[in-house]
C-alpha cells in the first residue's frame, strides 16, 4: 500500500502511523484500513459491559477525508444494533457532521472509544440515532456475533481479543466513559427563532477548555450563530447595556415611565451619534477638484471673450 500514496502527504503519514499503532487488537476495539484504500477503515467494537449492548460485537466503516487530521472522519455502523442506523453517517461532535468541534489531536482510536461510550446514551432524535427498547437491543447484540462484512468478512470480528471475566473495568472502558463526557452528542435540533420563549441553554466547559451549549431539557448540544455587530464596538456595547438595564415598565408609575423613556431616548441618540460614519475624504476631494476645474474653465472663457473684444476694437480703429 505504501507505493500507492505519497508518503510526504500529511494525511498519509498520519494514517500510516495510526495503522501501525492499531495493528494489535484489544478486547474492546480493532480497526485497520482496507488493503486497497488507506482512507477507508473497517472497525469492530465490543458493546459496553453492563448495558443493553453487552456481548454484542459491532462492525462499521470510517471514511476519512483527504484533509485528515484537519477535518473529521465519517462514521458508519454496518451491524444492526438498535442505537445507530445501519449504513448512515452518525452524528457525533467527533464525526464529519460537525467539523467545527473536531480537534486534530483526536484520532481513529478516539472515534472508536466515542462510539463505545455513546452506545448506552439516548438518541433523542439525532441524525442516524435510534432508540430501540432494551429487549430489542439485547436481541440484536446476540445476533451481531453472526454478522459478516461483505468487504472484509469476519476478519475484523475474529481479531478482537477474548474478553476476560474480571469485574474490574479495563482501562479502555474507563477511557471510553471519560471520553463520552467530553465529546458532546450532536442532536438535530430545530432552534426556535423566538428567543424569549425558548429556555436558556446551559454552558458546559470540557476538560479541553471547549465551551458547548446544551439544551436544558434534553441535554443535547445546540448550534449557535454569531450575532452581527453594529458599526462601532462602543455603540454596540451601549445598546446591549441599555437593553439589559431596562426594568419591567408595568410596575412603574406614569412619571417614572416618562423619565425612563427620556433616558432611553438620550442613550439611543448618543449611540447613533457614535455610529455615524466620518465624512468621505475622497468625495470631498472630488468636489473640490470639480469646483477648481469649473473656475479655471470660466476664467479661460472670460479671457477669450476679453481678447476677442480687444481684437475687435483694434480692428475698428
Amino acid at each position: 500500500m505504501e507505493g500507492q500514496y505519497n508518503l510526504r502527504n500529511p494525511a498519509v503519514k498520519r494514517l500510516m502511523k495510526e495503522a501501525q499503532e492499531l495493528k494489535d487488537p484489544t478486547e474492546q476495539y480493532h480497526a485497520q484500513p482496507l488493503e486497497d484504500n488507506l482512507f477507508e477503515w473497517h472497525f469492530t467494537v465490543r458493546g459496553p459491559p453492563d448495558s443493553d449492548f453487552d456481548g454484542g460485537v459491532y462492525h462499521g466503516r470510517i471514511v476519512l477525508p483527504p484533509e485528515y487530521p484537519m477535518k473529521p472522519p465519517s462514521i458508519i455502523l454496518l451491524t444492526p444494533n438498535g442505537r445507530f442506523e445501519v449504513g448512515k453517517k452518525i452524528c457525533l461532535s467527533i464525526s464529519g457532521h460537525h467539523p467545527e468541534t473536531w480537534q486534530p489531536s483526536w484520532s481513529i482510536r478516539t472515534a472508536l472509544l466515542a462510539i463505545i461510550g455513546f452506545m448506552p446514551t439516548k438518541g433523542e432524535g439525532a441524525i442516524g440515532s435510534l432508540d430501540y427498547t432494551p429487549d430489542e437491543r439485547k436481541t440484536l447484540a446476540k445476533k451481531s456475533q453472526d454478522f459478516s462484512c461483505d468487504i472484509c468478512g469476519s476478519r475484523m470480528r475474529s481479531a478482537l481479543l477474548a474478553s476476560t471475566e474480571s469485574s474490574i473495568p479495563s482501562p479502555a472502558d474507563v477511557e471510553a466513559k471519560e471520553l463520552a463526557k467530553q465529546i458532546n452528542f450532536k442532536a438535530e435540533t430545530n432552534i426556535s427563532s423566538n428567543t424569549e420563549s425558548a429556555p436558556a441553554p446551559i454552558i458546559n466547559e470540557t476538560q479541553d477548555s471547549q465551551v458547548s451549549l446544551q439544551h436544558p431539557s434534553t441535554g443535547t448540544s445546540l448550534e449557535t450563530e454569531d450575532t452581527p455587530e453594529l458599526t462601532g464596538d462602543d455603540a454596540h456595547a451601549e445598546n446591549q447595556e441599555s437593553t439589559q438595564s431596562v426594568p419591567n415598565t408595568t410596575s412603574l408609575s406614569p412619571r417614572q415611565r416618562r423619565t425612563q423613556q427620556q433616558q432611553q431616548a438620550r442613550r439611543t441618540t448618543s449611540s447613533y451619534s457614535q455610529v455615524r460614519q466620518p465624512p468621505n475624504t475622497n468625495q470631498i476631494g472630488s468636489t473640490i477638484l470639480i469646483v477648481l476645474l469649473t473656475l479655471a474653465l470660466a476664467a479661460l472663457i472670460f479671457r477669450r471673450i476679453y481678447m476677442a473684444n480687444e481684437y475687435r476694437l483694434d480692428y475698428e480703429l
